[in-house]
């Protein structure tokens, strides 16, 4: 009996594409010791925003590669052992869910079209394991307080049935996390209103891996997480809850092949405000007082045995979403005149099959799927709590078919030089949030879409990999990308004034709705370099994306213009010395161009360079006190701009200290 805690080994084929791994090692070793700050190692790869889940509103978080961010929803595929995380209603994150001591190794690839995981890898995938016996101690203890009554504490113990692991293994996982906050407005503008930005995150995980049968694994999760965060006004409050559970089964024989399913439930709450000119007064004007959510699926994989140097991968999945939302809005004197639900269904299904072939010193790749899909019982109903119904609109059913694949090869031209091409297409479905649900930010008012149709991406991309010495990696690849119908916020009116599906817009405020414009295009580089001497490491990792949108009809002011929150550059670096059971040190710098923060590029953001620092001191027996530094420098880190010229931050100068304690 062989136990490992993973899936099917990656098929060789992955050569021929742009792929960063994140190790162990660089997870738990985050000055920030967030999952959203340790995946910035990979350039390009951002959420919509620049801040994180302490003070973001979590409507932001969704990830995208490229430098191409979604809004709520990820343009990028995330797995965590193999089954989807995005939000079942809006495709956002929930970054508080993901403890980092619990997790083994991030690989990240750029580029869309990789169907082999399932569909919505519009601009690439990231794919999470959870760590796994030879990656874990006994115990593993960690507790820090900082700057403004922070508190950071996570915590795994793991039982492993043999020595190795081969027997089974059980790990039980834990974090919590707290803090006053900050204030989010910059403080050469805040007012009376502003005030800090409290949060309070914890989250917890089981997970058990046996053997049931020579050769075969069953691998079961369970976790659960909680978020309350406050966004620095009366009437900001935000909550989010969730829980997953998953069951897998690995057949690692002739045939390999693996079973799995997996069920998700998330509640999300948001209180929006209204802030008048002078900053002095906050008033509520929508209360997202409920939003269930809740996501199933399963995916079928099988590897026959073909021959020596090829690897076939055959199989299907099926994901079903439901949601909807209830809402208090049209406030008067402080208290709601209406009621809004809104929501509906969707599911995809599809297969795949995707073939690897090693030919000498050539590796083919070539995969494609086909999925099915559709989007049902889409509902609008909105009442005066008086009792008047105002509107009841059933949405049509749709459903349609999309096609998507790549195919790459790559030539070990000598031993330390791989050239590799690779080319693409993907896409992505709606959420139900993008398709019933409108918002508001400020005094900005955003309008939903229940008719916007799929995003689809193509792309090629050439690159190389050097390892012209021993521990010394070089990659760099340029890319040409283009995004036809994608979702984007289009401003169509500026308040004061009354608007379909959003109300009243103060003035100041701007009206928009989700609409597919024609295209994004983006054409970049993406440079990543590895080095290892002694106790010395470093690692480096530019993305350079032009990005200009194609559009017409009453869109056609933004055509030519760069999509909102997508930066020219982004650059991370991080220079780290350590001793084998010894002291340690580690410093990140990140930089990231500026960009414009609406779809008319009319709000500015300035570019920002952070440090981060990290250093840990072993006392004996197991004990070790770190010291860690967020933005050490107190970078203003610009994340948005309202219509009343008003800038938000992410977050300042953080200082921490703390005691690892590890148990062999």
């Amino acid at each position: 009996i062989v136990v490992t805690g993973r899936g099917l080994p990656a098929q060789p084929g992955v050569r021929a594409y742009d792929v960063v791994t994140i190790d162990r090692a660089r997870i738990v070793g985050d000055a920030a010791d967030r999952l959203e700050d340790v995946l910035a190692d990979a350039a390009g790869l951002q959420q919509f925003r620049r801040s994180d889940s302490r003070s973001a509103n979590p409507t932001s978080q969704g990830i995208g590669l490229r430098g191409l961010g979604g809004n709520a929803s990820s343009r990028a595929l995330l797995i965590l052992d193999g089954v989807p995380q995005a939000d079942p209603f809006a495709g956002w994150i929930a970054f508080p869910a993901y403890a980092t001591g619990r997790l083994g190794a991030i690989r990240v690839t750029r580029g869309g079209g990789s169907g082999y995981f399932g569909p919505g890898a519009l601009t690439g995938t990231v794919e999470i394991d959870s760590a796994t016996p030879d990656q874990l101690d006994t115990l593993d203890l960690r507790a820090a307080g900082g700057g403004r009554g922070s508190v950071d504490a996570q915590g795994s113990a793991a039982l492993v049935r043999d020595a190795d692991g081969a027997g089974g293994f059980a790990t039980l996982s834990g974090a919590y996390a707290r803090g006053d906050g900050f204030t989010p407005t910059v403080p050469r503008q805040q007012g009376p209103v502003d005030r800090p930005s409290p949060y309070e995150q914890a989250s917890g995980a089981v997970r058990v891996v046996v053997g049931v049968a020579p050769m075969t694994e069953l691998q079961a999760n369970i976790d659960a997480f909680t978020d309350r965060r406050e966004r620095g006004t009366a009437f900001s409050a935000i909550r989010s809850d969730g829980a997953d559970a998953s069951l897998r089964l690995v057949g690692r024989g002739r045939w390999g092949w693996s079973l799995l399913g997996y069920v998700q439930a998330r509640g999300f709450a948001n209180q929006f405000v209204s802030i008048d000119a002078a900053r002095t007064t906050a008033t509520e004007t929508l209360d997202q007082y409920h939003t269930p959510s809740t996501g199933g699926g399963g995916r079928i994989e099988v590897s026959p045995p073909i021959g020596h140097g090829v690897d076939l991968r055959l199989g299907g999945d099926v994901r079903a979403l439901s949601g909807r939302t209830e809402e208090l809005y049209a406030y008067v004197a402080g208290v709601p005149t209406r009621r809004r639900e809104a929501g509906g269904d969707s599911r995809t299904a599809g297969g795949f099959a995707d073939a690897s072939a090693t030919l000498g010193r050539v590796t083919l790749d070539i995969g494609g799927r086909l999925d099915a899909w559709r989007i049902a019982d889409g509902m609008l109903a909105e009442r005066s709590l008086a009792g008047a119904a105002l509107t009841n609109t059933r949405f049509a059913d749709r459903s349609g078919a999309e096609p998507s694949g790549r195919g790459g090869i790559a030539w070990r031209a000598a031993a330390p030089v791989t050239v590799r091409a690779a080319v693409y297409r993907g896409w992505r479905l709606p959420t139900l949030n993008e398709l019933y649900r409108s918002f508001r930010v400020g005094a900005d008012a955003t309008a939903a879409n229940a008719a916007l149709t799929p995003e689809h991406s193509f792309g090629y991309e050439g690159g190389v990999d050097l390892t012209p010495l021993p521990r010394l990696t070089l990659s760099a690849t340029a890319f040409d990308n283009r995004l036809t119908d994608p979702i984007v916020n289009v401003t169509l009116g500026q308040g004061p004034g009354t608007f379909p599906l959003v109300g009243v817009v103060a003035a100041g405020g701007a009206y928009r709705i989700r609409e597919n414009l024609s295209a994004i295009r983006l054409r970049g580089v993406e440079v990543d370099a590895r080095y290892a001497i002694g106790r010395w490491s470093a690692q480096a990792s530019w993305a350079h994306a032009a990005a200009r949108v194609e559009a017409s009809g009453a869109a056609v002011g933004l055509d030519g213009l760069h999509p909102a929150q997508t930066p020219l550059d982004q650059v991370s670096a991080t220079l780290a010395w350590a001793r084998v059971d010894g002291p340690s040190l580690s410093a990140t710098a990140r930089h990231s161009s500026s960009r414009f923060d609406d779809d008319q590029n009319s709000r500015a953001l300035a570019p920002a360079t952070t440090l981060d620092t990290r250093a840990a001191l072993p006392l004996g027996r197991g004990l070790a006190v770190e010291a860690r530094a967020e933005n050490l420098f107190d970078e203003e880190v610009q994340t948005g701009t309202s219509g009343a010229g008003i800038v938000e931050r992410a977050t300042p100068r953080t200082l921490w200290m703390g005691l690892l304690y590890r148990l062999r």
